[in-house]
Order: structure tokens, then C-alpha cells, then sequence
């Protein structure tokens, strides 16, 4: 039950909706209820909702030629391999790599992110879970999806071809956790053909719920390798995209880096190089192959002017994807940088300072609340209005890593099943100063509020993505955000979240006395 301002304020610790310990049935499939029944029943779960079949694998636009669809087959791990795991020695960023079909690395090399997070990998994979013990066929994942954790049912009957598995493998032939948590995904985005091309902050979000920062590394602060450093020692999720090239000298520039593609980044560290600090990063190809060959790639003689200490720590030599480069490199190559945590307090280094949450399910209606953007001086007004007071920061907190105070995300709701076919509208947000003589105003700003009145932060563009965000600083006082789609009339619903580092008031305004929010 949300509060009757129509706001999902979050602690952590509350067992609600928004919370992995109490999900939402994805398709209202109850695993517990479910799984007993096969059980009692002595037979293998069938999942009439996610069935084994061409429609759960979807519409390729372009398949390779020795695919055909026609002659999959589905089979149980236990008829693959004799003996099955879910896990074999726990969860490594090395267990799996991409299949030829599909260009999911977006959601493979978040994945490769989650293998670090213990208590991450415990809200998506829940436990007791296995091939042996009261085994049934049927196994459960929990995903955040648009505000909320849900728990999502599947079978164990996988695609395959001549008995080798059509999407994602697993490098140890028993092991197969990452080709289930595939398969559960691919059921919550409608079909494995939808998990065709995403951003890798989409799946980074799914996993954990929590913020997200995005930055472009040619516009990327200073203090960027910093905050690589405090959310790797953190319970962050990162991950990275590279530049797309138009000619054959740009790729040969790219030294091995595949353009277009996803990677997670998986270390931070900083070596001495004959007296000289080097900032490194870790990358890893979800492909499991395919590496970095400029400096300090495998066999970089970079690596002989680093002490034999760091050098044992830090380098191996092997094709297995995973490689060093500076961060100079790094942000060369590289366009941005996706940061997922559960909370940003990482970014403070203080026990004394934390992050609070809020957020609001929303929506554009047309006709109504559906302004489009503030170029549309007659209509911009109507849209959704926030108003939000941000509170002087203790000493404590002032003194932090970076200072941005708030971190604003608005994400566009989906309300189709199939990811694919979903219209994604360009959206944004911006931020305004209400001024001291106007804060005893109740009720919507007018057109005449916004002419002439700069805002005072906003998204860099108005942009065509699941999920907009912005992290900024704003001074003690009263401020408006108003999220809008580009164009007026465009219906969606959307959840705008605000992550603030000190108590923060924030409230949607109602459009009239009478109505009571969403």
C-alpha cells in the first residue's frame, strides 16, 4: 500500500514490494505453490506461460545460416550432461560466454558485474535452489523491474541445437545458472529475440534496484577514476560501452576492443610503474574471448616495470577475456560508463552519511498531463510537477568524494510485455529554483512560472532511453522538476526517483484540490 501522497518512500529494511524478500509473482506464478505441486505430483514442471517453443525464442530479424529454428530442441540439463549443477565452485565472471545468435552482451557482461556481488547475487538467484534435492524442473529469479522487485518462474527446457545450447554457454559443460537466469529474463522481456541489443545500465538496474550514474568518458569529471575506485570496494555494479567506428584506420586504433559492444569493468587499481603512478582498469569481453593488445594488455612489457608483489596480483596471462589498460586509454576508447549500487553512500567514504530514497509512479496522459517539452511554452506547464526542499548538509556529509547532493532518474514504464516492441518516447527531466516569495504557493505552477526562468539543472538532452539520469548539486531551498516526453500528447507512465544525500521533502503537486494523486 503506498502512502496516500502516491510516494514509495524507501527504508531499506521495510519487507514491501520494493524490497527482493517480498517480490510481486511475475504472471502471478507462485514458485512455492508451484514447485510443491510437482512435487506431490512426482512430475517436472511445464511452464504453460513461457512454453518450449518458437514463440518463447521469438523473431531474429537475421540469423546465422546454420541456424535453424526449425530443428531446436528442447532439453532438461539433465538430458545434456548426467550430472547437472546450478552452480559448480560458486559463481565466476568466467563460467559463461556468448552465444553466436544473440547480441545480448549488454545483459551477459552485467552478469559478469553481478558474479562479484554476494549479496547481490542472493536477491536474483534465490537459495535452495538445485538438480538434486527436491529437484522438480522449475527454478525462480527475482528482477527489479520499473520500481518494483519481482519474482519470475521458469522451467528448465532449453533451446538447443544438435545438444549444444542455442544462447548463452556455460565454459563448464554441468553448470547452469547463467543459461537459466538467461532464460528467466528473456521471459520478463517476452522472448529471447527481445533481448536483442539494450544498454548494459538496463540489465545493471534489473539486478539491483538501486541508482544509477552514467557517465560519457569524454566529459567525465576529474575525480572519475576516484569514484571507480570507492564503488569498486563498494556493492557497485559496473559496466561499459565502446565507441562505434566508421573507418578501417579507427578500428585498427581500437587495438583489439570490439566497437559497439559491452563490457564490464571488474578492477581498479593503481601500480607504480618505475616510480610513476598508473591508473589501471580491469575490463572483461562477455564473449570470454577477444582482448585488449595495447599497453598493459597480457603481454604488455609494461608489466616488467611494476614490482613482483603487484605483478602477481594483478597479471595473467590469459585468453580469457578479461584484461588491464590505463585509464587514459580507457577513456579514449571507451564512450561511458554505467555505475549501478544499491545506494550511493559509497561515494562519501562516511559512516555518518547516508542516502535516502523516494520515488513516485507516474504518468503522461494526453490532453492532461502530457506537455511535452519546455520548447512548448503553452503546454509545458501541464505536465507532472515535483516540488522538492533540499535541507543544509551536516559537516559530516559536506565533506564527501563529490559535491553532487542529488541524483535524479526518471524511467519510462513499459506496459508492453515484448521489450522489442515497446515505443520508447525521448524523455527528460528539468529542474527549477522556486523563488522565496513564491514557496507559500500550493498547487500547480502556471505557463507564467516557466517564461524567461532558467532551469537550474536538466538532463543533457531530451533522450530516447528506458532510463534518463542526472546527478548534480543543489543549494539549501525549494525547487520544482517537471519530467516530459519531447512532444505534448505522448501517454506513458513513468517512476521518477530521487536519491538525496540529506533528508530531502518532496512531493508531487495534484493537479486540483479534488484529485489524489496517482
Amino acid at each position: 500500500m503506498l502512502p496516500h501522497d502516491g510516494f514509495h518512500h524507501h527504508n531499506p529494511n521495510e519487507d514491501d514490494v520494493n524490497s527482493p524478500s517480498n517480490p510481486l509473482n511475475f504472471l502471478d506464478q507462485d514458485y512455492q505453490e508451484l514447485h510443491q505441486n510437482c512435487l506431490t505430483e512426482n512430475k517436472l514442471y511445464n511452464d504453460e506461460l513461457f512454453p518450449p517453443d518458437n514463440s518463447s525464442i521469438g523473431l531474429f530479424d537475421d540469423l546465422p545460416d546454420e541456424v535453424d529454428l526449425s530443428q531446436v530442441v528442447w532439453k532438461r540439463p539433465s538430458e545434456l550432461v548426467s550430472n547437472p549443477n546450478l552452480f559448480v565452485d560458486g559463481m565466476s565472471r568466467f563460467d559463461y560466454a556468448q552465444g553466436s545468435v544473440l547480441g545480448n552482451c549488454w545483459f551477459l557482461s552485467a552478469i559478469g558485474a553481478l558474479t562479484f556481488e554476494k549479496d547481490i547475487i542472493k536477491q536474483v538467484i534465490p537459495a535452495k535452489q538445485s538438480f538434486t534435492k527436491d529437484y522438480a524442473g522449475i527454478f525462480h529469479f527475482r528482477f527489479w523491474r520499473f520500481g518494483k522487485w519481482i519474482d519470475v518462474v521458469i522451467d528448465d527446457q532449453l533451446p538447443t541445437l544438435d545438444d549444444e545450447l542455442l544462447f548463452v554457454c556455460s565454459k563448464t559443460s554441468n553448470e547452469f545458472w547463467p543459461a537459466l537466469l538467461e532464460k528467466a529474463y528473456a521471459k520478463v522481456c517476452g522472448s529471447y529475440a527481445d533481448l536483442n541489443a539494450g544498454f548494459i545500465s538496463e540489465a545493471l538496474m534489473d539486478f539491483t534496484g538501486g541508482t544509477h550514474m552514467y557517465y560519457a568518458l569524454n566529459t567525465a569529471p576529474d575525480n572519475l577514476w576516484k569514484i571507480m575506485e570507492c564503488a569498486f570496494k563498494s556493492k557497485t555494479l559496473m559496466g561499459c560501452g565502446s565507441h562505434t567506428v566508421t573507418t578501417p584506420e579507427e578500428k585498427e586504433l581500437l587495438h583489439g576492443i570490439v566497437e559497439e559492444h559491452a563490457y564490464t569493468v571488474t578492477g581498479v587499481y593503481e601500480v607504480m610503474s618505475d616510480e610513476n603512478p598508473v591508473q589501471l582498469v580491469r575490463l572483461l569481453n562477455p564473449w570470454g574471448e577477444e582482448e585488449w593488445k595495447g599497453d598493459w594488455c597480457d603481454g604488455s612489457p609494461l608489466w616488467d616495470t611494476v614490482c613482483e608483489e603487484v605483478r602477481n596480483i594483478c597479471h595473467e596471462v590469459l585468453n580469457n577475456g578479461e584484461f588491464w589498460m590505463s585509464m587514459e586509454d580507457f577513456t579514449n576508447i571507451f564512450e561511458s560508463i554505467d555505475i549501478c549500487c544499491l545506494c550511493p553512500d559509497f561515494l562519501d567514504g562516511s559512516a555518518e552519511c547516508h542516502w535516502t530514497s523516494k520515488r513516485h509512479f507516474g504518468r503522461w496522459n494526453a490532453g492532461k498531463t502530457a506537455g511535452g517539452d519546455i520548447i512548448k511554452t503553452e503546454t509545458f506547464w501541464t505536465n507532472p510537477q515535483f516540488r522538492v526542499e533540499i535541507n543544509e548538509l551536516n559537516e559530516e556529509c559536506a565533506r564527501g568524494q563529490s559535491p553532487e547532493n542529488i541524483l535524479v532518474s526518471l524511467m519510462q514504464n513499459h506496459e508492453k510485455r515484448n521489450r522489442n516492441s515497446q515505443d520508447h518516447f525521448n524523455i527528460g527531466f528539468y529542474v527549477f529554483e522556486i523563488p522565496l516569495e513564491m514557496r507559500s504557493q500550493s498547487g500547480r505552477f502556471s505557463s507564467e512560472f516557466f517564461i524567461d526562468r532558467e532551469p537550474v539543472a536538466q538532463t543533457d538532452e531530451l533522450d530516447w532511453c528506458r532510463e534518463v539520469m542526472k546527478f548534480f548539486r543543489l543549494e539549501p531551498g525549494e525547487y520544482l522538476i517537471v519530467p516530459c516526453t519531447k512532444n505534448p500528447g505522448e501517454t506513458a507512465s513513468f517512476v521518477l526517483s530521487i536519491f538525496s544525500k540529506n533528508e530531502t521533502h518532496f512531493e508531487f503537486i495534484q493537479e486540483t484540490p479534488e484529485h489524489n494523486g496517482d
